[in-house]
């Protein structure tokens, strides 16, 4: 399998809107941060997309990407879902429904919010065309199982996800331990790190590597960071096995 990092950045981006700080004024790319998603590519050739930020088609555009064959959604926090729009030119390409897989709680607010989206396959295709799944437990999809991963994001219980022996974690602010019983063996985490200073619904670096070291994945991936934190200077601080994510970083497994 092949994972690409879509986007390592907060809900506010990197550079951020008004900011002159060093990493916003930064030239160095691995500093330029989209919202947060990720995209798997299975052995088999399908192609799993992790959340739909609202840069969904400025990532996609840069990383070539033209096929989309599921969506796993964590949660639907706006910079996790807002993108979804962007799916509808997938379905024109594809000439198909992209099924999305998530939470019940997660695939009630998309029904919600973008009921105009799920549809069923016409003659037009001028719009999405989607379809809800709502999971609770490990499924098949593709030929792959799909774990989904209770963590706790603030007061909400989101989902992150286990893919073979990929796990992706964004918004965590706890992982419970019948969760990381549930993450051993891992070669590939991406794992939540929004700052350094303490926050309510996120894990800082500290519970990063915290968690990162509970774990013990061959490698581990910080994604869903704020301004606050620098590559080079971030990267200086982390151990051997615990790298700084950025956008377009490739991993294969």
């Amino acid at each position: 399998m092949q994972l690409t990092m879509l986007g390592v950045g907060s809900s506010a981006g990197t550079p951020m809107l008004g900011c002159a700080c060093s990493t916003c004024a930064s030239s160095d790319p691995r500093n330029k941060r989209t919202r947060c998603s990720s995209i798997i590519q299975l052995n088999n050739g399908k192609t799993l997309l992790i959340d739909t930020g609202p840069d969904l088609r400025q990532q996609a555009l840069r990383e070539g990407l033209t096929q989309i064959d599921a969506v796993l959604y964590t949660h639907t926090h706006a910079d996790h879902v807002h993108g979804i729009d962007d799916l509808r030119s997938f379905c024109q390409i594809q000439r198909s429904q992209i099924p999305l897989y998530g939470g019940h709680a997660s695939m009630a607010h998309i029904a919600e919010k973008f009921g105009y989206a799920l549809r069923e396959p016409g003659n037009f295709w001028d719009l999405p065309v989607l379809k809800v799944n709502s999971i609770n437990a490990p499924f098949e999809l593709f030929g792959q199982t799909i774990i989904p991963i209770p963590v706790k994001h603030g007061n909400s219980e989101i989902y992150g996800y286990r893919i073979g022996d990929i796990a992706y974690l964004t918004d965590v602010s706890a992982i419970p331990e019948s969760s990381l019983a549930l993450l051993q063996g891992l070669k590939v985490l991406l794992l939540d790190c929004l700052r350094v200073a303490a926050h309510f619904t996120h894990i800082n670096l500290e519970q990063s590597l915290h968690y990162a070291g509970l774990i013990q994945a061959e490698s581990t991936y910080l994604i869903h960071m704020t301004h606050e934190l620098e590559y080079v200077s971030l990267s200086a601080q982390l151990p051997g096995n615990v790298y700084v994510g950025y956008d377009g970083l490739k991993v294969s497994v």
